[in-house]
């Protein structure tokens, strides 16, 4: 079976003492890992928060994602030398968790656009970021993983076939390729076609509902996904990923404006499926 993991953004962004009950409940109702957003996150916090992991037997995996002042595809040099130091500096608090995986869209900057279609120069420019920090993840245990997201949030990686076109770029065995059924879900033709087109180069996977709610509540076809993953032979992380409103502020900067699911019901019943779905497939 998979290693199912829970990215804690349902409660909250900040990486910090009041997650510790929520990581032991994880923990009982049978989550492999936990998954973290890093931001500005504070080097102690971090570390807290990953040795209470380590020591309940939670395994964890992190997200990211990049400002406009630290786009790795801006044609000024200074910002995308930028993004090099500001993902370094992740990777370096990603450490301290304990973090396997870094994944997030970190090819570009989050929800930045550029009145029109993406350019080779940018796909170059991504791919020397990414490869020089994937020299730094190596060095560090942590692969990473970006992300393509839909057309409303990013320009440069919609679709499997851009994102492998960029990862083909990158060349480096450390950096390879996240899906997020909820993009994919707007964005590609079929699931399962887009699983095996990406399958070589595939690191992490996020289970998430068309609206980010409770997986298996909304349309996003499950089976189809679970089948294509046993097709490939997947044997990554499988974490779901679902936003409330519970952190204001984060909520606000993703344009989440109401509650999908309660935490704890995305928590229990998306285990519940993605169990039942192993099982039924054998994964």
């Amino acid at each position: 079976m998979n290693k199912i993991g829970f990215n804690v953004l349902a409660w909250s962004a900040e990486i910090s003492e009041g997650l510790l009950p929520i990581l032991d409940r994880l923990k009982a109702i049978g989550y492999d890992g936990a998954e973290f957003f890093v931001g500005g996150t504070d080097e102690k916090a971090c570390r807290l928060v990953g040795d209470h992991c380590k020591n309940i037997g939670l395994e964890v995996t992190t997200v990211t994602v990049l400002s406009p002042e630290e786009n790795p595809i801006s044609p000024d040099a200074k910002v995308r030398e930028k993004s090099i130091e500001k993902l370094k500096w992740v990777l370096d608090r990603a450490a301290d968790l304990n973090s396997q995986v870094l994944c997030g869209p970190f090819h570009s900057a989050f929800a930045t656009f550029a009145s029109r279609a993406p350019i080779e120069d940018e796909y170059n420019w991504s791919a020397e970021v990414l490869h020089e920090v994937g020299d730094y993840g190596k060095k560090l245990g942590i692969l990473m993983t970006p992300e393509a997201l839909n057309r409303f949030e990013c320009y440069l990686a919609n679709t499997m076939e851009q994102l492998d076109y960029l990862l083909a770029k990158v060349n480096h065995p450390n950096v390879q390729a996240m899906f997020d059924t909820h993009h994919a879900n707007m964005e590609e033709k079929k699931l399962g076609a887009a699983i095996e087109f990406i399958a070589p180069r595939l690191g992490h996977f996020h289970i998430s509902e068309n609206d980010r709610g409770t997986p298996g509540s909304g349309h996003v076809n499950f089976d189809e996904t679970f089948e294509g993953l046993k097709k490939v032979g997947y044997s990554g992380w499988l974490t779901i990923e679902g936003f409330t409103r519970n952190d204001p502020a984060f909520a606000n900067a993703i344009g989440v404006w109401r509650n999908f699911s309660e935490p704890w019901d995305m928590a229990e019943n998306g285990y519940k499926l993605i169990r039942e779905m192993g099982e039924k497939y054998g994964l």
